[in-house]
């Protein structure tokens, strides 16, 4: 068999990459060599469109046994009534959830782009804001954080069917009980989106949307530390309806290998091994977002309670698209981000958004971050920083990405 040299030459320049460079960005980590072997198995030959037990192909006994044990894994890791495994992304989970509540042209009430909010909770150029009529709340620009008595008079004025909370760069805990009884005061649906924190959740580190929410939505990579794809968790009397719109409505045959490499995730997230790894995640962000206020960089909120900060560039000279591609120059990966009342478009920002999930991962340690963060400062303020590069590259050295077949 021909091998090809050109492809997989490209795959180790990958995996060079990722070895020789700090990962700062909070929707990324690292898997496991069993989540990757899953993800490599002769399960991506198999077709099984349909649900365990009622499949449009033959031959679907083992991967039936495979989704349910997904399935069931997940609904005990989160105490959810049901679990669909088979969402592709978070994105689609998020459309899936929509369409199991709502009809086109339904009002839904989310966070805005600057205020936390995923593009599918409220961007403009998302398929969200075509089908659905969108209206957004904000963090009080005092304090970065919600206000839930301004969330309650939006909600009040506009009478949305359903409101989303969650969020893909809010770093403070969210009242996911405060949220209920906003959904219910206005007799609204709530769907949660835990994409960044389910791992948090999972490891009882943050309140859990599961008991308030009708429907939680969910990625399986980020703090969870599984492989790229979606989950959505919900009341038993939504089942049928979440089912129906993942299969038919917006998906076909499912991605067996992913639900395995799920299954293997949701396993490692049930163990007192994977509680430490969030600990650890919380003790880094904690420590990094200090730092950067001792050293005259601002926080949006002032800290962090999960796993990520937004750093708010204003007043030092750097975009977040210019200061992400600079940091590359010292081996250190970031992205750049929204920040409330941003002045900038999306594709240049006010900040830049930073997490600690691949770090913990790595085994890097609350010593290790101080003079890293100090470096990061440096570049920001327009400081020498000599020595960085060279700490990005000891860090790598000393503490190697997990290992993995390729």
């Amino acid at each position: 068999m021909m091998i090809d040299q050109q492809l997989f030459s490209l795959i180790a320049a990958e995996k060079t990459r990722q070895q020789n460079t700090l990962e700062l960005i909070a929707s990324e980590n690292y898997v496991s060599a069993q989540v990757q072997a899953a993800l490599g198995s002769c399960l991506t030959n198999k077709y099984a469109e349909g649900y365990p037990g009622r499949r449009y192909y033959g031959g679907c006994m083992a991967v039936d046994q495979i989704e349910n044990l997904c399935r069931e894994r997940a609904c005990r890791l989160f105490n959810a009534d049901h679990a669909n495994v088979q969402p592709h992304s978070g994105s689609q989970a998020n459309m899936a959830a929509y369409a199991a509540l709502l009809k086109p042209g339904d009002k839904i009430l989310a966070a805005g782009m600057n205020s936390g909010g995923h593009l599918t909770h409220s961007g403009a150029v998302s398929f969200v804001t075509r089908l659905y009529n969108v209206v957004t709340y904000e963090v009080d620009p005092a304090t970065g954080m919600y206000d839930y008595d301004a969330i309650r008079e939006i909600a009040l004025r506009e009478r949305p069917r359903l409101i989303v909370c969650g969020a893909s760069a809010y770093s403070r805990t969210i009242n996911f009980e405060r949220f209920r009884k906003i959904a219910d005061e206005t007799g609204a649906y709530l769907m949660a989106d835990m994409a960044h924190i389910a791992g948090l959740v999972a490891a009882g580190m943050h309140p859990s949307p599961v008991p308030c929410a009708d429907i939680v939505t969910s990625t399986t990579h980020k703090t969870l530390r599984g492989p790229r794809g979606g989950l959505i968790l919900c009341k038993k009397e939504l089942a049928a309806k979440v089912d129906k719109a993942v299969f038919p409505l917006l998906q076909g045959g499912p991605l067996m290998h992913v639900i395995a490499a799920k299954a293997a995730c949701f396993e490692e997230a049930s163990t007192q091994e994977f509680a430490a790894y969030q600990a650890r995640i919380l003790l880094l962000a904690k420590a990094m977002a200090n730092q950067f206020e001792e050293n005259g960089v601002r926080i949006v909120s002032g800290s962090t309670d999960n796993h990520m900060m937004l750093v708010d560039l204003r007043g030092t000279g750097w975009t977040g698209k210019q200061l992400e591609a600079e940091l590359e120059r010292y081996h250190i990966a970031v992205n750049k981000n929204m920040i409330p009342g941003d002045p900038l478009k999306p594709a240049e920002t006010s900040g830049i958004r930073i997490g600690t999930a691949a770090m913990a991962t790595r085994g890097i340690t609350l010593q290790d971050v101080i003079p890293l963060t100090d470096g990061i400062c440096d570049v920001i303020l327009h400081l020498a920083s000599k020595t960085l590069k060279s700490y990005v590259e000891y860090l790598c050295s000393r503490y190697p990405t997990p290992g993995g077949f390729i």
